[in-house]
């Protein structure tokens, strides 16, 4: 993911280490930036033959569409 889409993830920590994973950012994110980054999740794992189960981008803009903004930032 690193070479391919510039992204790079961090492993869980502590008890959650090995099962999931993290994605860093500095700054500002928005909800476009989220749908970008979660794309290039599914892309990098599906690149690196990760089974994972697909759709986790529709399913991000479709709850992003219809959630007011207010109530997305007060959910941060």
């Amino acid at each position: 993911m690193l070479e391919r889409f510039n992204m790079s993830l961090g492993q869980g920590l502590g008890k959650v280490s090995g099962k999931v994973f993290r994605i860093g950012h500095l700054g500002y994110f928005n909800e476009l930036m989220l749908c970008g980054t979660l794309a290039g999740v599914e892309m990098g794992l599906k690149l690196a033959g990760i089974p994972h189960r697909a759709g986790g981008v529709d399913a991000a803009m479709a709850y992003l569409a219809q959630t007011p903004t207010a109530q997305l930032a007060q959910a941060a």
